[in-house]
């Protein structure tokens, strides 16, 4: 199914997004991305490492037109990735999904349900989806960059 489907069943809504604003979510990851490596419970890291994923997939989102719609948010940002990368992202898209499910038991339900190692492994996708996310914007969106 396409985005624009998407759009056309009410998940996503048309988006305008500008080259500051890409700027403004490159800083929000590297900044997590930093914050990530303090001294602070694997809980906590994971949280954090977690928001500059999605900022990421943000960013495709939006250079592609669109924001997806008040439901769902987190959800359908991250299931639209094999839209815009294509199906051999779906594999990624479903560690994220796993992840959000994840960071939504620490951050509301109990302490301890990430563990240094799982932090650690979320802090290297995002790094190595960082790199991937500014070469595909060079490719496709480099007015915005």
């Amino acid at each position: 199914m396409s985005l624009k489907q998407w759009a056309d069943n009410g998940w996503l809504t048309p988006y305008r997004t500008s080259r500051k604003e890409i700027s403004s979510l490159l800083s929000i990851v590297e900044r997590d991305l930093s914050d990530a490596q303090r001294d602070i419970s694997s809980d906590w890291r994971f949280g954090i490492v977690y928001n500059a994923a999605l900022k990421l997939y943000r960013i495709l989102l939006s250079a592609e037109g669109y924001r997806p719609s008040r439901e769902l948010q987190h959800y359908r940002t991250l299931a639209a990735l094999p839209e815009i990368l294509g199906e051999a992202k779906k594999a990624d898209a479903e560690y994220l999904d796993d992840c959000r499910k994840k960071r939504n038991i620490v951050e509301y339900d109990e302490v301890g349900g990430a563990s240094e190692s799982d932090a650690d492994e979320l802090v290297e996708f995002v790094k190595d989806f960082r790199d991937e996310v500014i070469t595909w914007l060079k490719k496709n969106h480099p007015e915005l960059l």
